[in-house]
């Protein structure tokens, strides 16, 4: 049902946006009440899900599968909050699909981790702090890729060299906020989710022993969080001391993106199904 939610709104969200007419798309004013009030039935019932596998009295779930699973519920859940303020409908055919995709891949890639470890406070903590910065990197990435989209058509245009550019577009990206105002909102997404990934890595370090039952090993895992922690730390500087934007900031952003999604994501899908283990 979740799966379904997800996708017929999909659908809906393209065929009204995706496929407007560029005076359709000029004319809109973002989502309508009906459709943010349409989009939490599907929100509520993927975090009743997660709720109930990740720490429900069953047995806590968790794996690769439920981390995607929650990014994308996570990155729904923020692009709903922005719709209030800003007209991104133009993003939420791809995202909804993305979640309509992940939120049935648990039943597919069951995860497991003990009952002791789920009921300890500084897991949870640990689970909370990283889903949240996986799924603001996330939204942050989809917000790079369409700036490069966008910034592409500006200037394959010869009639879309206005003083912004994006009211002369076509279909959704016409209805997009002008460049400068989307690459705020990308730096101040990756600055959010850059303290969110400090933070996990900071009680992953220090909780490790309780959290895993060993201290800190200096695994690939770790390598890559690292490396990828320093990425985005070296983007943050170099937006502010050399005003990194356009091509060099989305290099840098998938670069950092990749190597996150490496850290944790590639280890679990190596180890629960090239390995088999758990």
């Amino acid at each position: 049902m979740t799966a379904a939610a997800y996708a017929a709104l999909a659908w809906h969200y393209w065929r009204t946006r995706w496929r407007a007419s560029a005076r359709a798309a000029s004319a809109r004013a973002g989502s309508r009440a009906w459709e943010r009030a349409a989009l939490l039935v599907p929100l509520a019932l993927h975090a009743l899900l997660l709720y109930q596998d990740l720490f429900g009295a069953g047995g806590p779930r968790f794996g690769f599968a439920y981390a995607l699973s929650a990014m994308l519920w996570l990155s729904v859940l923020f692009y709903w909050v922005e719709s209030f303020f800003y007209d991104l409908d133009g993003i939420l055919p791809p995202a909804l699909l993305l979640a309509a995709v992940a939120s049935p891949l648990p039943a597919l890639f069951p995860g497991r981790v003990s009952a002791a470890l789920a009921a300890s406070l500084e897991f949870r903590l640990h689970v909370v702090l990283a889903m949240l910065a996986y799924s603001l990197f996330t939204i942050a990435i989809l917000h790079a890729l369409l700036m490069a989209l966008l910034e592409r058509r500006l200037h394959g245009s010869a009639a879309a060299r206005g003083a912004d550019g994006a009211a002369m577009l076509a279909g959704p990206l016409g209805a997009l906020p002008p460049l400068l105002t989307l690459e705020r909102l990308l730096f101040r997404m990756i600055a959010v989710a850059f303290v969110l990934l400090t933070c996990t890595l900071a009680t992953g370090i220090a909780f490790s022993e309780s959290l895993f039952g060993r201290p800190l090993q200096f695994d690939h895992k770790t390598l890559f969080a690292l490396i990828s922690w320093a990425t985005f730390a070296l983007l943050l500087v170099g937006r502010h001391l050399y005003g990194w934007r356009g091509r060099v900031a989305l290099r840098w952003t998938l670069s950092g993106f990749v190597l996150l999604l490496l850290a944790y994501v590639g280890s679990r899908f190596v180890l629960e199904v090239v390995l088999g283990r758990g």
